[in-house]
C-alpha cells in the first residue's frame, strides 16, 4: 500500500480512573487476549502497510513490553517495520508530546525521510477492522486533501465524548465540531485519517510554529473551509475505549456471538502478541455461562455474563456475575463480583463481596503474592 501508518498512543484519560494508573490507553487489555493497539496493527498490516510508527508517552512501559517483537502483526521485514518513538529530549526541543499534533511534528523526520506519498493516521484506542486501501481509494477519487473516518452512532451515545461532524451530499465536511456539550449531528470521527505526506507536513509545520498542537482542533477544524476535507462512513463494528464504561461496554460487547464472529472467525484477522499458556482448566463443580475464560485461568467457581482474562484463578463458591477480571488476579474463596472491573495482579481477599450498584465498580486490591 502506498501508504506510512502513524498510531498516537501516547494519551491518557481520566474517565479510565484507576484503570490507566498502571498503562497507556492503548495498552488496554481487550477480549481476554487482546491489547487495544492491536486492532489498530492488524489494520494495518491487513492493509498492507509496510512501514507503521507508534508514537507513545504516558505510561508506555507495558505498551512497549507488548511492542517489543514485531513478528506478531508481520511487520518483522527488512524494509519498512514497527517504530516505537516515545519524546525524546534533542537540543532543539524539550518537550513531551504537548498534543496530537506536536506528536507528529516531533517525529517530521520519519514523515520526511518516508518514500509512500501518503499518511494514515489511527488512535491507538480504537477496536475495530478496516480496510485502509478502501479508505485510499475513495481519498483519492474525492481529490480530497484529508479523509476522516467517520460513523454513524446511535442517540443514546454520549456525543461529548468525540468530534461530532456534519457532512454535505458529496460527504465533504462542513461542520466539524470537538466534544461538544450539545452535538446537532450523530455522525462522529473515528479517529482515522487519511491524508497526503507532504501536505501533512506543511500543516505540522505551519500549526506548530503558531503554537497549535492538536490535529483536531488546529488542523481539521480550522483548515475545513479551506482543505478539501471528506468523510469516509465505516460500517461494521467500532467502538472508542477511552472511558471505564465505554470499556466495559466493549468488553461485554465480545459475548456476544455475531461480535466474536466478526473479529475471530472472518477475515481478516486480529494479531496480538502470544503468551505460552497452557489451555484454561475448569475444575469439578465449576459452572461457566456465556463467558470469555482466557488460557491460564483456572475456574473453580461460578462465572455469567464475564470475561476472564489470562492467568486468573477463581476460588471455591466464588460468584462472578456481569464483571471483568483481569490478567494475573487471585480470587479467594466465596467472593462475590457483580458489575466490577478487577484490576490485574490483584489479590482478592477470600469472603469478601464488590459490587457495581449504580454503574461500574473499579476494584483496586493491594496484591499480597508480590509483597518481599
Amino acid at each position: 500500500m502506498r501508504a506510512v501508518g502513524m498510531i498516537l498512543a501516547g494519551g491518557n484519560s481520566y474517565r479510565m480512573k484507576e484503570l490507566s494508573n498502571k498503562r497507556a490507553i492503548a495498552a488496554m487489555p481487550i477480549a481476554g487476549s487482546y491489547r487495544s493497539i492491536d486492532f489498530a496493527l492488524s489494520s494495518m498490516s491487513n492493509s498492507h502497510i509496510q512501514k507503521v510508527a507508534v508514537l507513545t508517552q504516558y505510561n508506555s512501559r507495558s505498551l512497549n513490553e507488548h511492542l517489543n517483537s514485531s513478528k506478531w502483526w508481520n511487520f518483522g521485514r527488512k524494509q519498512g517495520g514497527l517504530f516505537v518513538f516515545p519524546p525524546m529530549v534533542t537540543a532543539d526541543n524539550g518537550f513531551w508530546y504537548r498534543g496530537t499534533a506536536d506528536a507528529l511534528h516531533q517525529n517530521l523526520d520519519f514523515l520526511k525521510n518516508s518514500h509512500e506519498p501518503y499518511v494514515v493516521i489511527a488512535s491507538g484506542d480504537g477496536i475495530y477492522k478496516l480496510d485502509f486501501n478502501k479508505v485510499l481509494e475513495y481519498h483519492i477519487a474525492k481529490k480530497a486533501d484529508v479523509t476522516v473516518v467517520c460513523k454513524d452512532v446511535p442517540g443514546t451515545e454520549d456525543l461529548s465524548r468525540f468530534g461530532v461532524l456534519k457532512m454535505n451530499e458529496d460527504c465533504r465536511i462542513e461542520q466539524f465540531e470537538e466534544k461538544p456539550m450539545a452535538a446537532t449531528s450523530h455522525t462522529i470521527s473515528c479517529g482515522i485519517y487519511v491524508v497526503r505526506r507532504r501536505q501533512l507536513i506543511e500543516l505540522l509545520e505551519k500549526s506548530v510554529q503558531e503554537a497549535r498542537f492538536d490535529l483536531v482542533r488546529d488542523v481539521l477544524i480550522r483548515y475545513k473551509d479551506v482543505k478539501r476535507i471528506y468523510g469516509y462512513k465505516m460500517d461494521g463494528y467500532w467502538s472508542n475505549i477511552a472511558s471505564v464504561e465505554s470499556y466495559y461496554q466493549t468488553n461485554m460487547d465480545f459475548l456476544k456471538p455475531e461480535v466474536r464472529n466478526y473479529f475471530f472467525r472472518q477475515y481478516p484477522d486480529i494479531y496480538s502478541k502470544v503468551d505460552d499458556l497452557p489451555p484454561a482448566k475448569y475444575n469439578p463443580g465449576c459452572e461457566v455461562k456465556n463467558s470469555l475464560i482466557s488460557s491460564g485461568s483456572i475456574i473453580n467457581g461460578y462465572v455469567e455474563n464475564s470475561v476472564i482474562f489470562k492467568k486468573v484463578f477463581v476460588g471455591e463458591n466464588c460468584v462472578i456475575k456481569n464483571s471483568i477480571v483481569l490478567n494475573d488476579v487471585y480470587l479467594g474463596d466465596n467472593v462475590h463480583l457483580e458489575n466490577c472491573i478487577v484490576e490485574s495482579r490483584d489479590t482478592i481477599r477470600a469472603n469478601t463481596y464488590h459490587s457495581g450498584q449504580d454503574g461500574i465498580k473499579v476494584v483496586v486490591e493491594s496484591n499480597e503474592r508480590y509483597v518481599l
